[in-house]
């Protein structure tokens, strides 16, 4: 009788293991016929520009040898009869090779990619997984969405399914196909970490943020769901090293599609400006304005000369719907704004002496000009766009540990352009450019707009409690 019940309890818990581990085996996904029906469609595409490498280029950022002069004629015959030297002793422009992916969007040769893979490049090479390569014609980019559209003469080619990435999930599956450091059509897979997500570059892209093994080489490539549906574009990712670290970020297809309509249609990306400076509603702040909960994105400077300014925004205002979508944070406006057509005529429910009221906006298009014109989620920064540089006040606490009486402002960011080229770094202070005095952002971006292009212009830094000039060129 024992023996009987122990052998029924053994196959019971066999029985439940079994169902247990079918149970568990149904719901991981199978990701081999999504490759195998998709793998064709993704892209190689690897670029080729023109590096300088003039005497100058070999100088430190900020310095430069003018044509001609004695240390320039110094340079030629050093380097004259030099092995591999050409004529004049100088060594010619150099090419440089990118790489990142693709996808076929159509048939008949559409193909999209990143605009920081096809950055600047004289010539682009689509390679299929054929190996076939097929020079392709770049139809436009847009920096901002990083997004651009590339045409090969083909027909008859394998293309992808698009999805709806306003339908995703925080929790569901997606499937990367790329080329991460050169290794042709690598698939790895993970799930949708959060949606929405706003970056500090970036802030009219609402972000998918994925655990999707992300790596040089995979920028430009698709992001599938379990349907074979392309809901994204892999973009960037999230690292202390350089490598992938867990977090990586996707443009979402609805925004990438809006992107190609337009570069289609006029040949450039525009976006709707509304001309406020925003910030999240903390707890204690939504008490102040009379919301039950934080939420919506509240107004802490109006652009003048802005549709916001034309509308009656005000500081203070905390706008809670636009055009009839909700806004639940701060990063949530940018996109909405950007996607909006320009000269659209709008309804803003904003929260303003703790009632709810509606103001009506005409959207204008946003500035090239993008400083005064950002509604990131940073207040207080400032982007001289020309420069590729930006900028905050110097706040009061940071005065006298920096020994700046008055004036100037902090260096918070550079990326590549003419202020890193000059040698400026974040934590700078900058006193003066072109010989004009910085008194405050605003001003600094003022005066940055009416820089030449062309020639050296002086900028006065202070670092680490020592003033130093340095020169900056933007090129024509």
């Amino acid at each position: 009788m024992r023996y009987t019940k122990t052998w029924t309890a053994v196959m019971m818990l066999t029985a439940w293991l079994m169902l247990s581990f079918n149970v568990q085996a149904r719901a991981l996904p199978e990701f081999t016929e999504l490759v195998a029906e998709n793998g064709d469609a993704v892209v190689n595409i690897s670029t080729r520009n023109k590096v300088d490498q003039t005497a100058s280029s070999m100088l430190p950022p900020g310095m430069e040898i003018p044509e001609g002069s004695s240390i320039d004629e110094f340079f030629k015959k050093f380097f004259d009869g030099m092995p591999g030297m050409p004529p004049g002793g100088m060594p010619s422009p150099r090419e440089s090779e990118s790489l990142g992916s693709g996808f076929v969007l159509s048939s008949d040769g559409y193909i999209l990619t990143n605009h920081h893979v096809i950055r600047d490049a004289e010539e682009i090479i689509v390679r299929f997984s054929d190996r076939t390569e097929l020079e392709a014609k770049l139809l436009g980019s847009d920096e901002r969405s990083d997004v651009a559209l590339l045409k090969v003469e083909a027909t008859g080619l394998k293309s992808v399914k698009l999805g709806d990435s306003n339908e995703l999930q925080v929790g569901e599956w997606v499937l990367a196909i790329g080329s991460p450091f050169g290794f042709d059509y690598s698939a790895t897979a993970g799930i949708v970490s959060a949606l929405g997500r706003s970056l500090p570059s970036d802030s009219y892209v609402p972000f998918i943020q994925t655990d999707v093994a992300i790596n040089p080489g995979n920028s430009g490539g698709p992001l599938f769901n379990l349907d074979g549906e392309v809901i994204g574009i892999n973009s960037q990712i999230y690292s202390r090293t350089g490598g992938f670290m867990g977090v990586s970020f996707a443009i979402p297809i609805d925004t990438v599609m809006n992107v190609v309509a337009q570069i289609k249609d006029q040949g450039y990306v525009s976006r709707g400006w509304l001309g406020v400076v925003i910030q999240d509603v903390t707890r204690e702040l939504a008490e102040s304005f009379g919301l039950d909960k934080p939420k919506g994105a509240l107004v802490s400077r109006v652009v003048s000369d802005s549709p916001a300014a034309e509308a009656g925004f005000k500081a203070g205002d905390v706008i809670l719907e636009f055009d009839g979508k909700e806004v639940e944070t701060s990063s949530d406006l940018p996109p909405i704004v950007g996607r909006t057509m320009v000269g659209k005529e709008v309804d803003v429910i904003v929260m303003r002496d703790n009632k709810r009221t509606t103001l009506g906006v005409t959207i204008e298009e946003l500035p090239e000009d993008e400083e005064l014109a950002a509604t990131g989620s940073k207040p207080g920064r400032f982007v001289a766009q020309n420069l590729s540089l930006e900028v905050a006040e110097i706040r009061p606490e940071q005065r006298e540990k920096l020994d700046v009486e008055s004036g100037g402002v902090m260096v918070m960011k550079v990326e590549k352009g003419p202020a890193i080229n000059a040698g400026i770094r974040p934590g700078d202070v900058i006193l003066s450019l072109n010989n004009v005095e910085i008194k405050d952002a605003h001003q600094f971006v003022e005066v940055a707009k009416e820089l030449p292009a062309g020639k050296p212009i002086p900028v006065l830094v202070q670092r680490s409690g020592q003033s130093q000039f340095l020169a900056l060129k933007i090129e024509k």
